[in-house]
């Protein structure tokens, strides 16, 4: 085992013309999540407990689609959903359709530890969060003027926004480059505004235990009842025991790819390292979709892969390693 790691991701596909002063945020943001996450690991938890401090945190702060500023349906309220899964013995709840629910992240843990079953969604999962005594709030609690802003412009257009992702020439890699100064637009829609994204995190404790926690509200402007990959095992999040895995992007082609999943099954199968196996599931799963992901391996590992334009992340090891990045 090559000690503890851990990632974090606020979403692939970030508009070129982000203010400095919010990719400054966002960096601060990822930056505090990963303090957060090493003093935890520094402390001994393991590693399941890790991902859902980090996604709590994220979840609490408006900047990303998840809790607090989540994505607004199309009838302007909001629907969250997460999922956690625990690598050694593949533990695994998820929850989605959440209104009230101030952590999705942890009401997925308890749907994992304290009932029957892997997966509840809407007025289930709503149920099973009052007999499980979880903070919750008014639905208002989660919707952001910004938010209110972008789902006008979408009903506008009459338009799903996915994220203001920008397809990028050819696939890269993890490396922090300038921002694309060209303006474009998406489905009619000038895209010189911020739109946020799913979040996620992946640990690797000292013991060489996997987990992996990822938590959205879903697509701008979605039909109500909508299901991305996020909540969904082996698509939008996996870990077992050589890895973790948490997805961010285009959901249904991140569905479509079994992504999560296929990162540890070539590992498994086709003997691939982590990157390899990151790179692979990129180039080779998902077709015309457009998504990125963030990974862990069982030797204290870490690898980020995206063929969009950006993705807000972060990295840690033992070692020493730290990142934080967003352009590729």
């Amino acid at each position: 085992m090559g000690g503890w790691a851990i990632a974090v991701h606020g979403g692939a596909g970030v508009d070129p013309n982000l203010p400095r002063e919010r990719q400054e945020e966002a960096k601060k943001l990822l930056a505090r999540c990963l303090d957060l996450g090493i003093s935890a690991l520094r402390s001994n938890l393991p590693a399941i407990d890790v991902v859902e401090l980090v996604v709590r945190e994220l979840e609490t702060d408006p900047l990303f689609n998840s809790g607090r500023g989540s994505a607004l349906t199309e009838n302007g309220t909001v629907e969250m959903e997460a999922s956690i899964m625990d690598g050694p013995k593949r533990r695994c709840g998820a929850v989605s359709g959440l209104t009230t629910v101030k952590n999705p992240i942890s009401l997925a843990r308890l749907v994992m530890e304290q009932s029957p079953h892997s997966y509840l969604a809407f007025s289930g999962a709503e149920e099973f969060a009052r007999q499980q005594g979880v903070e919750t709030v008014d639905n208002g609690y989660f919707i952001t003027e910004e938010n209110l802003g972008m789902l006008k412009l979408a009903k506008e257009a009459n338009s799903i926004l996915f994220d203001y992702r920008i397809p990028a020439v050819g696939l890269e890699s993890c490396s922090v480059g300038p921002p694309d100064d060209n303006l474009l637009a998406m489905n009619g829609l000038p895209i010189s505004l911020y739109a946020p994204e799913t979040v996620g995190c992946v640990v690797v404790d000292s013991q060489g235990r996997c987990a992996a926690a990822t938590s959205t509200g879903g697509l701008m402007n979605k039909m109500a009842g909508r299901i991305g990959d996020s909540p969904l095992i082996g698509a939008g999040t996996y870990a077992c025991d050589l890895c973790g895995v948490s997805c961010t992007g285009e959901g249904e082609a991140i569905i479509r790819g079994t992504l999560a999943r296929d990162v540890a099954a070539v590992m498994e199968y086709k003997g691939l390292s982590l990157q390899e196996a990151v790179d692979f599931v990129v180039n080779e799963r998902l077709d015309e979709g457009r998504a990125g992901l963030i990974a862990v391996s069982r030797n204290g590992e870490v690898a980020c892969r995206f063929n969009t334009n950006a993705m807000f992340r972060g990295f840690a090891t033992e070692d020493g390693f730290t990142e934080v990045g967003i352009w590729d």
